[in-house]
């Protein structure tokens, strides 16, 4: 994890176990595929309508002063959301409702 975008759940440095291809509901902790290529974790807030008419996530930081998300490029593709965060690793373990949504 680097940068201050999810302050306070996750701290730059925080290692991650993520599942590929589990099923996403809102208020999970997301790692995801920006259109330029950036992967970035964000929280999954709610399914919306891509600008192409897709289904996809709005993804929103934790910290709203601190990175980029839905607000400044719209929803992103359910396919470019690529796993759900289910365990912080280090630098103490955190699972579970923690990592939800407060």
């Amino acid at each position: 994890m680097r940068g201050r975008s999810m302050l306070p759940t996750l701290r730059e440095g925080d290692l991650l176990l993520v599942r590929h291809g589990a099923r996403v509901r809102p208020g999970d902790l997301v790692v995801a595929r920006f259109a330029d290529g950036t992967l970035t974790v964000k929280r999954a807030v709610e399914r919306r309508r891509t600008s192409t008419g897709g289904v996809g996530w709005w993804l929103l930081s934790d910290n709203a002063a601190e990175g980029v998300d839905s607000r400044h490029r719209g929803p992103v593709a359910e396919d470019a959301v690529l796993a759900v965060v289910r365990l912080r690793v280090w630098p103490w373990p955190r699972v579970g409702r923690r990592l939800r949504a407060r």
